[in-house]
């Protein structure tokens, strides 16, 4: 069957957006998440310095995963490693926006 690349990609607002401890605490939640094993492709990224008014800057920290299919992406919502990440990190927190897309 042909791939059907799924991208997951979601956007963090810190409950303290001026702390860079919890935004550097974040991202290394975040590399440690990189580690399940249906991700063929991750980045994790801040706010771009561009601006214009269709663009959302108001995020902290965003995360990005291509997996092969829809299937490989729920293997990755119930791998251990990515419910010790919400586990562990989701004090941080106070807002997060999932976009999902699956190849057409």
């Amino acid at each position: 069957p042909k791939k059907k690349i799924f991208i997951h990609h979601v956007y963090f607002w810190l409950k303290n957006p001026s702390s860079e401890a919890d935004k550097n605490k974040l991202i290394e939640g975040l590399t440690g998440l990189s580690k399940v094993p249906t991700i063929r492709f991750h980045h994790i990224g801040t706010p771009a310095s561009t601006n214009r008014s269709v663009i959302e800057r108001g995020y902290s920290v965003s995360w990005m995963l291509f997996s092969d299919n829809l299937e490989e992406e729920e293997i990755y919502q119930k791998h251990p490693i990515h419910l010790k990440f919400v586990e562990d990190y989701s004090h941080l927190w106070e807002k997060v926006i999932v976009y999902d897309s699956e190849q057409i």
